[in-house]
């Protein structure tokens, strides 16, 4: 069991939370949320021991050991790829050093030899015999592919580093299992596989997620925090979400008597119960809502930006037409090739593959800002194109460092001031915030930025890299019904389970020799056969 003590946080006079006394038991999965800046990634600091509070004290259960998912790559960039997932087990690690070292040793003592002994009977306790066997099946999972286990880790892609790591984390089955963003920079497969994982893991993970989809599938309660409080509700974060938004309907309707209230919660509850998750854990979910205190529920506290895509024309006959289309990368390989689509009329086509640098290729070269290695791209006349780039530094420079009224109003046809304080009001940047420096704001105000811009262009086609990267739970949750409403054609990638099932129509794998292009939903498309033999001829 991990416990907190009379936790409290601030920084000067701005306070984080304060007089947390929480419990997270063994066998339960945790999904902390909250607004940007509530202090998620601070909490799970705090417990991992990282971060000391103003006040307060952790307690971890004695003999308890407790894994965190690390983002440092630099950290392990010499090591070999295998070793440092055994890491994850430190004392593990150290006892197979220490054994290796006597063994390496020619003036090894006959009290050195009973040293290695006892230590290769600790080893074996902790099951250390299994430790290479089970360290490669977990890259394998996660496709990192035999001939990379034994390489420097610095080696590897970026991708592939934060599987290792990732891997590190989950290898030895630890008591306690923090993990930050575990999903960012994972491949649909891969996160696929990571929530099968949890869902069967038996011991206590705490996860921070912007994943609706992931924090369903694995969730048994939901750390919320807001008000400067930190509680724990039962259920998942859908469920976690209607019931708070139920409650905010019912504070709002004043006239409804308490017992009306609660029937209504009550009933709620009950048709959650029985169709609660596709999640593994949905049994003990339901045994666990039938038990839940209404009193836990409370209203959230924050805000949805509003995010609505409207096209100034209607796009005709010809949309986009894509012929053996490829981009080499700077060493040489390619990021993709044999690349052919045409896309129709009402086509909302979600990109996925391995490799999230090839996608960021293909969505660069069909906005234009590189070229091709080969191919052409030919959009019909009437197409407008909106694109946000997954790196959008350039746009935010300290060379134009505007404020956010002049930022926005360089893309508006409306240079009106109050027009334009009330584009960024609707977009959650209200009063005194509208004078913020563009060159200093947070990941999630320049994509809201991002998308206020776009907006402003009322195109009638979207080119959407990774959207909804550095978003909060409510943006991504408004710019996915965007998305679903929009009437024009789009091409998005995300690693966003929810958004990619309810708005594409159409799913195109990217691979380096050419693509699978499948009309499909998303979910099917990750468990139809025939898409995984296409995929075993093009990529092994």
């Amino acid at each position: 069991m991990l416990k907190t003590n009379d936790i409290g946080l601030q920084y000067g006079k701005r306070i984080l939370f304060d007089e947390v006394n929480v419990s997270f038991t063994r066998g339960n999965c945790y999904g902390v949320i909250g607004a940007n800046g509530a202090g998620k990634s601070t909490f799970v600091k705090i417990l991992s021991g990282e971060i000391a509070p103003n006040r307060g004290s952790v307690t971890l259960e004695p003999g308890n050991r407790m894994a965190v998912l690390k983002q440092d790559h630099f950290q392990f960039a010499e090591e070999l790829v295998l070793n440092t997932v055994i890491m994850g087990h430190q004392e593990m690690y150290r006892i197979m050093r220490e054994k290796e070292a006597i063994y390496m040793n020619p003036d090894a003592t006959e009290e050195d030899s009973l040293r290695a002994a006892h230590l290769e009977n600790t080893f074996g306790e902790m099951g250390g015999w299994m430790a290479e066997s089970d360290a490669a099946e977990l890259l394998s999972n996660m496709g990192i592919k035999e001939d990379l286990h034994y390489k420097q880790l610095k080696e590897l892609s970026g991708s592939e580093k934060v599987k290792v790591l990732l891997a590190q984390a989950l290898f030895g089955e630890p008591d306690i299992l923090l993990l930050d963003e575990p999903t960012n920079d994972l491949d649909a497969l891969t996160v696929t596989w990571l929530s099968d994982f949890l869902a069967d893991f038996k011991n206590t993970v705490i996860v921070v997620s912007h994943d609706r989809y992931f924090l369903d599938m694995v969730c048994t309660h939901i750390v919320d925090i807001d008000y400067q409080k930190i509680r724990i509700t039962t259920g998942n974060y859908t469920f976690w979400y209607e019931t708070s938004q139920l409650m905010a309907r019912q504070l709002a309707n004043k006239n409804k008597k308490n017992e009306q209230r609660r029937q209504e919660l009550m009933e709620f509850i009950q048709r959650f119960s029985a169709n609660a998750s596709k999640s593994r854990q949905a049994t003990s979910r339901k045994k666990a809502l039938e038990k839940l205190d209404l009193e836990e529920i409370q209203p959230s506290s924050r805000k949805y930006p509003f995010i609505h895509f409207k096209a100034e024309r209607e796009p005709g006959d010809q949309i986009l037409r894509v012929d053996n289309l490829s981009k080499r990368a700077p060493d040489g390989r390619y990021y993709f090739s044999n690349v052919s689509f045409t896309m129709n009329a009402g086509d909302k086509i979600a990109l996925v593959g391995r490799e999230t640098s090839a996608l960021t290729a293909l969505f660069n070269v069909l906005a234009g800002v590189d070229q091709p290695d080969g191919g052409t791209i030919e959009f019909g006349q009437t197409i407008t194109v909106g694109y946000l780039p997954n790196e959008n530094k350039s746009y935010f420079s300290d060379d134009k460092d505007l404020d956010l009224i002049n930022w926005l109003r360089e893309y508006s046809e409306n240079k009106d001031e109050q027009f334009i304080r009330g584009f960024l009001g609707r977009m959650l940047f209200s009063g005194e915030e509208v004078f913020k420096k563009s060159s200093v704001l947070s990941g999630g105000e320049k994509v809201r930025c991002m998308l206020s811009k776009i907006m402003l262009q009322h195109p009638n086609f979207l080119l959407l890299d990774e959207p909804t990267n550095h978003l909060d739970l409510e943006s991504i949750t408004a710019l996915n019904n965007a998305m679903v409403e929009c009437k024009g054609n789009m091409i998005f990638t995300s690693h966003d389970h929810q958004l990619m099932q309810t708005v594409a129509n159409r799913i195109i794998e990217i691979t380096p020799k050419g693509i699978i292009d499948s009309l499909l939903s998303f979910e099917d498309y990750l468990v139809t056969d025939r898409i995984k033999e296409q995929r075993q001829a093009l990529v092994g």
